[in-house]
């Protein structure tokens, strides 16, 4: 009964290669190249010769050249210079040493394990590095969580209440108005408002002119030695010590 339905011999099967119509691009028209113009020509076609205008040419000055100023060397000619063989003294060359190892660099006993079986050996080694800069928590770093308070964990907490300080803004120390105190006025002197009243004053000691040098009292004398007023004892002194070997002083009076 499925034969009946269909018109013909043809029957839908699966295309042998893509078709176009069953895709949503424009189609193969971009894909074959231009026959006009001069870039991206197709190949296959004949292309006619091509020409571009040139801009204007640069105006250049009315003279641009040198000059005779520049002094040639009479050896280069136009097929290079005309020179004869010269000669220079090349430096002293420089070897390069290597630091070959000597018989003493070898070590043929420690070769044995290589060369023949030995038994497995095993060393300890040192401590490295990323143990010493280790910086995991010690045992004491952990704390365990409270029981009591209202930050218990695992447990029931009763309310808590707790006492909050006193504000300074809005309390009653606090002056929103910064008006002055009773110390910031100054007392008005009665005496400028009312009658002034007799005032006196005590003045210093007034000492009369005079000379101001220091005298000697009565203890500065001494009466008893004054004996010009009075007679006096005969008094007698011990002259000058004479020697009778000493020779003495002769002056010649003419």
């Amino acid at each position: 009964m499925a034969e009946e339905v269909w018109v013909g011999a043809w029957r839908p099967h699966r295309p042998r290669g893509p078709i176009m119509a069953l895709y949503s691009s424009p189609g193969p028209k971009y894909l074959i190249p231009p026959t006009t113009g001069f870039v991206k020509h197709t190949p296959t076609k004949l292309r006619a010769p091509a020409y571009s205008f040139r801009g204007a040419p640069m105006l250049l000055a009315e003279n641009c050249s040198p000059g005779p100023r520049y002094s040639v060397n009479p050896k280069i000619l136009r097929t290079g210079k005309d020179l004869g063989p010269a000669y220079s003294i090349l430096g002293r060359y420089h070897t390069k040493t290597i630091m070959t190892p000597g018989p003493g660099d070898y070590f043929p006993e420690k070769s044995t394990k290589h060369v023949f079986d030995s038994a497995p050996s095993h060393s300890i080694s040192a401590r490295t590095k990323t143990f010493r800069v280790d910086s995991t928590p010690g045992p004491a770093a952990y704390m365990l969580p409270v029981v009591m308070g209202p930050h218990t964990v695992g447990k029931v907490s009763q309310p808590s209440f707790s006492i909050k300080g006193r504000s300074k803004l809005g309390g009653f120390s606090d002056d929103l108005h910064k008006t002055p105190g009773p110390a910031a006025y100054r007392q008005t002197d009665v005496q400028v408002t009312k009658f002034k009243a007799p005032q006196y004053t005590m003045a210093a000691r007034v000492e009369p002119p005079g000379d101001k040098t220091l005298k000697p009292g009565p203890g500065a004398h001494s009466p008893e030695k004054v004996v010009l007023t009075k007679p006096c004892a005969p008094i007698v002194t011990f002259g000058i010590k004479h020697s009778d070997y000493m020779t003495p002083l002769v002056v010649d009076v003419d």
